[in-house]
C-alpha cells in the first residue's frame, strides 16, 4: 500500500471540462505497475455505466454507483411526466438542469453532477483504492466530454434529417 502514495502523487489534478494530463491507457498502464493485481482487476472493471452496487464494491464506488442508479431513476420519471404532460420536481437536481439548454448543455450538467458528487466522494481518500477508483471515473466522465463535437454532431444531424427529407 505504500507505493500506491507515490502512484497517486504522479497523478495531474483533474478540471472538469478540460482535457486531463494524461489519458485512461496511461492511467491504467501506470496503474498495473503500481496497484496490486486483485485492486488492478478491482479498478479496469469500473465503468462509469455501472450503476449496480455490489457488496464486494469499495463504500465510495457504493455510493456512486447508488446515486447513479437515483439519478437515472431521477431522469425517468421527469421524462416520463413531460410525456404525459405533468409537472415533477427532481429530489437530486433542481429541474432547471434539464429545461435549461439544448441536449448537449443538459448532457453537460449531468455530467457535472456525477463529477461533483464523485468530489464529495474523494474527501478523506487521497493514495487508497477508493481514491483511484474515483479518480478513474472521473477520467470517464472527461473522456466522454471530449467525444462531445459541435462539428461531428451537427453533420450527423444534417445527414439524418436530409435521410428523413428524403424518404418523405
Amino acid at each position: 500500500m505504500d507505493k500506491y502514495i507515490y502512484f497517486a502523487t504522479q497523478l495531474p489534478l483533474l478540471v472538469f471540462d478540460k482535457e486531463p494530463a494524461l489519458g485512461i491507457d496511461v492511467f491504467l498502464t501506470e496503474g498495473r505497475k503500481w496497484l496490486s493485481d486483485s485492486d488492478y482487476g478491482m479498478l479496469i472493471a469500473v465503468s462509469i455505466n455501472d450503476t449496480g452496487p455490489a457488496n464486494n464494491d469499495p463504500a465510495a464506488l457504493r455510493e456512486f454507483k447508488t446515486y447513479e442508479n437515483k439519478l437515472r431513476n431521477e431522469l425517468v420519471l421527469y421524462r416520463k411526466s413531460q410525456k404525459a404532460r405533468q409537472e415533477y420536481k427532481p429530489r437530486l437536481f433542481a429541474a432547471a438542469v434539464l429545461k435549461e439548454g439544448n441536449p448537449l448543455d443538459v448532457e453537460k450538467k449531468l455530467l457535472l453532477l456525477r463529477w461533483n458528487i464523485l468530489s464529495e466522494l474523494e474527501f478523506g481518500h487521497y493514495s487508497d483504492m477508493q481514491f483511484f477508483i474515483l479518480y478513474y471515473l472521473k477520467l470517464q466522465i472527461l473522456q466522454r466530454l471530449q467525444q462531445f463535437d459541435k462539428d461531428k454532431g451537427k453533420e450527423k444531424f444534417l445527414t439524418y434529417t436530409e435521410l428523413a427529407y428524403e424518404q418523405d
